[in-house]
């Protein structure tokens, strides 16, 4: 405990040493600087900067090239930290929970690596677990976030997205007001579009600015400049604070007219929502001036600043045009008689906060723990989201508004040396802990003894007296009876019912007869509704037709729709006009009356607008039929190989929202379900398409639901079709929601490059997918049906997120709920495709170079 407290101090005392009066609240990281200097003082503004060591784990620290390092270029944008290997590298930011911050970091790629190739380096960054800003460097690039701390660690992340190693040149943490920007709470985080001083000759920014934001300045020759050195008074719990500096300059209509347009801008993602914050003081006494101010078509206010007084307008809500456009204009009413005029305005994008995230006491324990004892291994970011990135040896709950709690840790074999910390007795729900394999010593602390006796489990090696004096020698036979009882009484339960099963399956399995409907046993074969005589399946929902009945609504089978291991399928009209589709088993099916019992069992008790209805079913001695709603559309396949008069490839964007549906439909299986339901056939062929071309899940006859809520996996024989199957399923034997997320992995890849799984002496699509991948290039992974329409970053998005579904194992795949919500990350970015315009730029305007002051606005 001691090292950590020594080592917690180094680390607040790196955070705030250099601090001058005024600088308390900064963190200023020269990312890459060597961690052997002491640091350096910046030279415009007095602010000292530390090496980004104590705050990362990874990466390599490099300057940029020497033809890049121009005379006067600021000295935080001399050097970079880069990150060549992993996908996901954070940093771990001091903080204090609840406190706002403002976030701001620096790109500057300068040709550090020797590769001069114009193309720009591209990968994202994110903010806790939320996605924040998407960094497209050219030349330079700068992202700023405002957001309020939910934890004492700020984790922020660089993406690999495979266009380039991520790096970043500054990282520049400044602790806000409380009263600062109402809108930021821990819930609800936002993004800098741009933050302007009108009137300015020169970028204001600290000492002028207390919390050192930036004020870019901007020209327009349809304005009039205006200046005063009056002071201006600024109410008690402002809101923003707006600099002095910043409000003794502003721009007027020129001419005395009556508009004055401020700005226009085209979001450079469909997906961005926006806010507005205007900035007044009005240092012209003389007359009335007043004024209509307009967030596109939205009237803000009728407006008349106060004379020399700050003041703000600002729009309500966040805002998203249908076109991509914005712009900001005030017009002069007609009591007015000087035109209008605005010192300056702050424009933010919202950063959603759709994903979950560890519980705030829980993650600084965690990070706590880490330090204590120097764990590296890949404990950075969120300890349990996304999952994908989950820390090695850390297992959560379920989540409750979007909060979830750790409840297992296994730090075995993991070289700790010391005593047992008391920071694990912070974790209130862990229920497992194992610290066996390691170099420790010195007692158990009580409170991790008494922690939930009934339920709690601690694997420990020490020959040192714990617990109250227990010795190892007894504990260990505790343990061993805890862990026998835990481990043993399951399997042998399990193994039980598997050998019961396996016994009734042999002596009871039925068959299809020529005369009555078998009998079907209740308990495993068959759904309970079932009777025992095998009479008909009773069930109100679903209608039982006869073989009579299907030959009328399908006009003696007349037409035929499709094809599966079942049978054939046929269009089918009720007698109300109602569309069906018929799939009549065939004398030739390896599907039996077990698949078909399954189905109909399955689709009678989930429900759900992305998985297909069953209308009914028919059970006439030999006939076994199938009737659910009709898919005016076919198969997701049927569309991608241009089946069944497909005259057009689907759009990009439609694809995606097909397999959203889809993964919804599958996520409603896993977890939204009584007991969770393993399709087992996930593919194209069982994506099925209305006339409006949404996505519905079909065949369950393989499907498996949990006998309970306590299993983790299912062990069955191998089902399903080539291609998709899990590999990882063929060699445990274990059936888990993971194998349908490596199917969905391959049904992504398939929709991606528009080819079937298997290609005849050309391998697997994941290993023609990690080919093409390695020459950096989307386009060679695409479809070539697309006509490259489609966005880069969205299609990159995609790509990633099938990679992540197919991993060869299965506890490093998301589950379908992370799915959905990359696959709509990926729709967002498509929705935006129109110009994606890079506001970054290496020189600024006319008399403000970038290297006197900061960087020019984006």
């Amino acid at each position: 405990m001691a090292l950590f407290l020594l080592f917690a101090a180094s680390v607040l005392l790196a955070a705030t040493a250099h601090h001058v009066p005024g600088q308390e609240d900064f963190l200023s990281i020269d990312c890459g600087l060597d961690a052997a200097f002491s640091g350096r003082m910046d030279t415009y503004t007095d602010i000292p900067y530390e090496s980004d060591d104590p705050y990362v784990d990874g990466g390599e620290n490099h300057e940029i090239s020497t033809d890049q390092q121009e005379s006067g270029l600021e000295a935080d944008l001399l050097t970079l930290r880069s990150f060549p290997t992993g996908t996901r590298n954070c940093y771990a930011l001091p903080a204090q929970s609840g406190a706002k911050y403002l976030l701001r970091m620096q790109f500057l790629h300068g040709h550090y690596d020797g590769n001069k190739s114009s193309s720009p380096v591209q990968f994202d960054l994110y903010l806790g677990t939320n996605y924040w800003d998407t960094v497209q460097n050219g030349s330079y690039w700068w992202s700023e976030a405002v957001f309020a701390a939910w934890a004492s660690w700020v984790p922020v992340c660089l993406l690999n997205t495979g266009r380039g190693t991520p790096f970043v040149n500054t990282l520049e943490l400044r602790q806000l007001e409380d009263s600062l920007y109402p809108d930021v709470t821990a819930d609800l985080s936002m993004s800098t579009f741009e933050r302007i001083n009108l009137g300015a000759n020169t970028t204001t920014r600290y000492p002028d600015d207390p919390y050192d934001r930036f004020w870019w300045r901007r020209a327009s020759s349809s304005w009039a400049y205006l200046s005063t050195q009056s002071p201006i008074v600024q109410l008690e719990h402002d809101s923003f604070d707006v600099p002095v500096s910043v409000l003794q300059t502003a721009v007027t209509a020129v001419g005395n007219g009556t508009m004055l347009n401020i700005l226009t801008w085209e979001g450079y993602k469909a997906s961005l929502m926006f806010k507005v914050f205007l900035h007044f003081a009005d240092f012209q006494k003389s007359q009335l001036r007043q004024f209509d101010v307009y967030f596109n078509d939205q009237r803000l206010d009728n407006y008349s600043p106060t004379y020399l007084t700050a003041s703000s307008v600002q729009s309500s809500g966040w805002s998203k045009s249908p076109d991509g456009m914005y712009n900001v204009t005030l017009a002069a009413n007609n009591v007015s008689v000087l035109p209008p005029m605005m010192s300056a305005y702050e424009i933010y994008s919202l950063i959603p906060h759709h994903t979950q995230r560890t519980f705030s006491k829980d993650f600084d324990t965690m990070m706590s723990i880490k330090h204590e004892y120097g764990v590296i291994k890949n404990w950075m970011g969120d300890p349990c989201f996304p999952v994908q990135y989950a820390w090695s040896g850390v297992k959560c709950s379920n989540t409750t508004d979007n909060i979830t709690r750790i409840i297992s840790l296994d730090l075995s074999n993991s070289n700790l040396h010391g005593v047992i910390s008391d920071n694990f007795t912070l974790l209130t729900e862990l229920r497992f802990l194992d610290l066996s394999g390691n170099s420790m010593n010195g007692p158990i602390p009580d409170s991790l003894c008494k922690k939930n006796a009934n339920t709690f489990i601690f694997r420990y090696d020490s020959d040192k007296d714990m617990c109250n004096g227990t010795t190892s020698s007894s504990l260990s036979k505790k343990k061993t009876t805890i862990i026998s009882i835990a481990v043993v009484v399951p399997m042998v339960i399990v193994v039980a019912l598997v050998l019961s099963c396996l016994i009734w399956g042999r002596k009871r399995k039925p068959k299809i007869s020529t005369h009555d409907p078998p009998r079907v046993p209740e308990p495993r074969s068959a759904p309970a509704s079932i009777k025992q005589n095998g009479d008909h399946l009773h069930n109100t929902e679903n209608r039982r037709f006869t073989y009579k009945e299907l030959e009328n609504i399908t006009s003696k089978f007349k037409q035929s729709i499709g094809q599966g291991g079942f049978g054939l399928v046929y269009y089918g009209r009720l007698e109300d006009d109602t569309e069906v589709a018929v799939k009549m088993r065939s004398e030739s099916s390896s599907h039996g009356l077990d698949e078909f019992l399954a189905e109909v069992n399955s689709l009678t008790k989930v429900h759900h607008r992305n998985l297909v209805s069953l209308v009914g079913y028919c059970w006439e001695k030999t006939h076994l039929a199938l009737i659910y709603e009709y898919m005016a559309r076919g198969s997701l396949c049927d569309q991608l190989r241009g089946k069944i008069g497909v005259n057009e490839t689907l759009s990009w964007g439609t694809r995606v929202r097909i397999v959203i549906e889809s993964a919804q439909g599958l996520d409603y299986l896993h977890k939204g379900c009584s007991l969770p339901i393993i399709h087992r056939d996930v593919k194209t062929n069982n994506i099925l398409l209305d006339q409006n071309l949404r996505a519905k899940i079909a065949d369950f006859g393989l499907c498996k639901t949990y006998l309970n809520d306590m299993q983790t996996h299912i062990s069955t024989n191998a089902a399903g079709s080539a291609g998709y199957m899990d590999p990882e399923y063929y060699h445990t034997g274990w059936l888990t929601e993971s194998s349908d997320v490596y199917s969905f992995g391959v049904v992504l890849l398939e929709v991606a490059t528009g080819e079937p799984p298997m290609l005849p002496g050309h391998g697997h699509i994941t290993q023609r997918v990690k080919q093409k991948i390695a020459t950096g290039k989307i386009n060679m992974v695409a479809d070539p049906n697309l006509g490259g329409a489609y966005d880069i970053n969205s299609m990159w998005k995609f790509v990633d997120t099938a990679m992540a579904c197919t991993e060869d194992a299965a506890i490093r795949r998301p589950t379908m709920a992370i799915v959905v919500m990359q696959l709509k990350e990926s729709l967002v970015l498509e929705e935006s495709r129109e110009d994606i315009r890079v506001w970054g730029s290496f020189t600024s305007t006319k008399g403000d170079p970038l290297s006197t002051f900061g960087p020019s606005a984006r």
